[in-house]
């Protein structure tokens, strides 16, 4: 079978797997079959597209696996001394984090739910950690009677709350702190930065550190974190000498934000690079904590949808509408991420248009600049790369039912989240 190169087009003489680590758009193993279509886990993805309808997401479980083990090797060729956790919030999907459960991940959860899903998809409670700017206190009490293992504290409320709250021993807790640095990351994902709804400032970190000792709290280690989508390495270390200032504890979370390609021409930074900016100033004993969470699904997952409308406006441009757009990808709306789209069974670039959804909204647009070929009415149209934040943020925005969730490997699929229906939208009304 005929590979695809990074530009999407037919390979000749070369390897059938895409690059790998975070450099390949599609995920790994991705290849055109025989008849010139798209497989995404040995899967046709027009066949699953007739199977499973569109809009649907598709994953490579195979992929989410390599990427799993890739970041669990880059720290411990490094390091003895620290743990991965996967952020939930880029795919809170139970079948997902079971993946992750048996590969050795801890999981970083940050709300009730959260939290709910880890459990029950077999997270030891030791293996959690629970985040929040604003956690209730039915959220604090699920966590202390689950026995999450650690909680990461992030106001003087929490922690007058959480220390109220405790049980008879000492809750073990991170102080996440704001460090007052800002990656060239967009704006909505920067958390690290003075002006920021994250964490404890500096400046009040060591009455911080005493209230929590007052409040009777095992103060464990230290926790920030920078930003989403990170192409900077440096700002890892500069994170990691901030904390130290602050004092020596055995644990340092210095969060996550690994950057991923999402169009031809991102080159990410390999997870290897990521992992030694990471622990290269961490004083020898302490344990490194990271949080990644967009480079473990977000290349591993695709987007399907079928091609409804095909709107030539002469001198101006051409529209593609699809059968999805902003309820099950709000990414390129909410702060402007950039996608590419293919053609499954055409994967060529010879006519620009806009790819755009099916919603009540001018600015229901997928790819603002696509370049396809021949797109025409009931054509499988894929995004790559929408791993990560598209079934997390999905909505029933125009009372639209969020797509199912397929998981593939070596040509075989299933479902591990069923498509919604119509009466899924009335199941709540009282």
């Amino acid at each position: 079978m005929a590979p695809l190169d990074n530009q999407g087009s037919v390979a000749q003489a070369r390897p059938a797997e895409l690059p790998g680590g975070v450099a390949g758009v599609y995920p790994l193993g991705s290849r055109l079959n025989a008849a010139g279509r798209l497989e995404v886990g040995g899967c046709d993805t027009l066949e699953l597209a007739r199977e499973f309808g569109t809009p649907v997401y598709v994953y490579a479980e195979d992929d989410l696996r390599s990427r799993a083990r890739a970041t669990r090797e880059a720290f411990a060729e490094r390091t003895e001394h620290f743990e991965v956790l996967y952020a939930s919030k880029a795919f809170p999907c139970t079948a997902a984090l079971r993946i992750f459960a048996e590969e050795g991940l801890s999981c970083d959860v940050a709300s009730g739910g959260e939290l709910h899903l880890a459990l029950g998809a077999g997270f030891d409670p030791e293996r959690i950690y629970m985040h929040g700017n604003n956690k209730t206190e039915a959220e604090l009490r699920l966590a202390l009677d689950s026995r999450v293992g650690h909680l990461v504290v992030d106001s003087f409320d929490e922690i007058e709350r959480l220390g109220r709250l405790g049980p008879g021993g000492a809750q073990r807790v991170l102080l996440r702190v704001t460090p007052g640095i800002t990656p060239d990351t967009h704006r909505a994902i920067q958390t690290g930065q003075e002006d920021s709804k994250f964490g404890i400032p500096l400046t009040e970190a060591g009455e911080a550190i005493e209230r929590c000792a007052q409040a009777g709290l095992d103060l464990r280690g230290l926790h920030a974190h920078i930003g989403s989508q990170v192409s900077e390495l440096d700002v890892y270390g500069a994170l990691t000498d901030v904390l130290r200032n602050i004092g020596e504890y055995p644990l340092l979370n210095v969060g996550g934000g690994f950057g991923i390609a999402y169009t031809r021409h991102d080159k990410p930074h390999a997870v290897a690079d990521y992992a030694e900016a990471m622990v290269s100033r961490v004083p020898e004993g302490v344990k490194v904590l990271c949080e990644p969470g967009r480079s473990l699904v977000g290349n591993a997952g695709v987007s399907l949808y079928t091609v409804g409308t095909v709107k030539a406006i002469p001198g101006v441009r051409t529209y593609v509408a699809v059968d999805g757009g902003m309820s099950d990808n709000i990414r390129p709306m909410l702060y402007g991420a950039v996608y590419e789209a293919d053609l499954v069974e055409r994967m060529g670039d010879s006519d620009p248009c806009r790819v755009v959804g099916m919603h009540c909204e001018t600015g229901d647009v997928l790819v603002p600049e696509a370049a396809l070929e021949g797109p025409r009415p009931g054509d499988v149209l894929v995004i790559p790369a929408t791993g990560a934040y598209g079934h997390a943020m999905a909505s029933n925005y125009n009372a639209v039912p969020r797509p199912p969730v397929v998981f593939c490997r070596d040509g075989d699929a299933r479902v591990v989240v069923r498509r919604e229906t119509y009466d899924d939208l009335t199941a709540r009304d009282v």
